[in-house]
């Protein structure tokens, strides 16, 4: 990993109350295992991309899946973390340039018929385009299979003006529907970009920054798909089937020890 030992990024498990000392090495990792592969994720290769929509006329209909879109800033890796959660390499297109998606992108998960749709939403905040954030509002709005927003922002970075105002008006949609419209749940991208010294207080600051903003956002999952092995992507899996209500996970606020 660049800047944060491999070891420090797993030692986030321990914070994160991931994995019970009490259990053997191979328990552990048998338990690892049995849940990286649920039902819908298990075949990544019936992972499949079903439209894009550029205006809010062609958000195409579907056949009543379950949906879960992910937004955040632009270059915050959206487009590899979820490519790590598809358990594909290059589904959805990646680039160093941010603003590669301009499209809302529809994904299907688990074999056909399929068992939930992924929505990759064009990136926000100074890279993004007035027409993106339209269209964005107008699916969140009106989306009757929407289930969960899922908001990514970056390790190193935190949270900007441009964050906290997109993370507040979620939240204040999220407490007009009392949570039965969609919930919204942060993801922290990129901690392998974060010094050994840097993780802990940085995860922290972007915890409460968070919490602050959107009081009904649920606690945010700690990600770094860029190497291997990746870390927090089953968690993320899981909340998917969580929210799309094919599963459960665990929600867990990050404690230091």
């Amino acid at each position: 990993m660049s800047h944060a030992t491999a070891s420090t990024v797993n030692g986030m498990r321990g914070y994160l109350r991931l994995s019970p000392s009490s259990r053997s090495a191979s328990q552990r990792r048998a338990s690892s295992n049995a849940r990286s592969t649920p039902k819908a994720f298990s075949d990544p290769k019936s992972a499949e991309f079903l439209a894009a929509a550029v205006s809010p006329s062609s958000i195409p209909h579907l056949i009543g899946l379950p949906e879960v879109i992910v937004t955040g800033r632009a270059n915050v890796g959206k487009s590899t973390l979820l490519n790590a959660v598809l358990g594909r390499r290059n589904l959805l297109h990646t680039s160093k340039k941010p603003g590669r998606t301009q499209t809302l992108n529809f994904y299907r998960v688990g074999p056909p018929p399929g068992q939930l749709v992924l929505v990759d939403a064009p990136g926000y905040g100074s890279r993004g385009r007035p027409e993106w954030g339209a269209l964005f509002d107008h699916y969140v709005e009106n989306r009757a299979e929407l289930r969960r927003v899922y908001i990514l922002f970056h390790a190193k970075h935190g949270l900007n003006e441009v964050d906290r105002i997109m993370l507040s008006s979620l939240d204040e949609q999220c407490q007009a529907s009392a949570g039965l419209k969609f919930t919204v749940q942060g993801i922290i991208t990129k901690v392998d970009a974060l010094r050994d010294n840097e993780l802990e207080k940085a995860i922290k600051t972007i915890q409460k920054d968070i919490f602050d903003t959107a009081p009904t956002c649920l606690p945010p999952i700690i990600t770094s798909a860029l190497e291997h092995p990746h870390y927090g992507v089953e968690q993320v899996r899981q909340s998917i089937l969580e929210a799309c209500g094919l599963g459960r996970a665990e929600m867990k606020v990050f404690r230091p020890p």
